[in-house]
């Protein structure tokens, strides 16, 4: 499955930059991510980090739903996962041109964090515990949600969660992209 992954990831960077027209080294000042990298995760040999991904998908201005699929039968399936140590990602909705949105669903391990360098300029997130408790990083500090509760913060900085808890949390994640243009 890690190999379906990887070359799902690796279709959809060779797309985007095909559509963009960009060379390797153009997406890799774009991006801020190497150059070497960039080819592994084309040639399927590299799984990118969740991070890896919004940083990827920020310098080219997609959602990160963008990048998240899985190839039955050498199509790119909307059947969206990603999984590494500590945290699961799944596409509950793609982005949608028309309400320039996608929704999320993140599981996080016991004692993990995730860290997310800022996303585009006008970015907003909400987002709600289905299962667990956990914090999220926002102004220098972390914020403590239970279940059912919501937050909604502006996603172009800095942010991040992690579940201190010995359960697995799960939150889903409404990410908008307000003001940019999105494929």
């Amino acid at each position: 499955m890690k190999k379906n992954i990887n070359n799902a990831v690796g279709i959809q960077l060779k797309n985007a930059r095909t559509k963009m027209g960009w060379s390797l080294d153009t997406t890799c000042k774009n991006t801020g991510v190497s150059k070497a990298m960039l080819g592994q995760i084309e040639r399927g040999e590299s799984s990118p980090t969740v991070a890896k991904l919004w940083q990827i998908a920020s310098g080219f201005h997609l959602p990160l739903s963008y990048f998240l699929g899985t190839i039955v039968d050498n199509t790119l399936t909307q059947k969206i996962l990603n999984t590494e140590e500590g945290i699961t990602v799944t596409t509950l909705f793609p982005f949608d041109d028309k309400t320039k949105s996608e929704v999320l669903s993140l599981t996080l391990a016991p004692m993990h964090q995730q860290m997310s360098l800022p996303h585009n300029t006008g970015v907003i997130e909400h987002i709600m515990v289905i299962e667990g408790e956990m914090e999220y990083f926002l102004e220098q500090q972390w914020h403590l949600l239970k279940q059912g509760e919501v937050a909604k913060f502006h996603a172009d900085v800095e942010h991040g969660y992690r579940n201190m808890s010995g359960e697995q949390t799960v939150f889903h994640s409404i990410i908008c992209y307000t003001g940019e243009d999105k494929q």
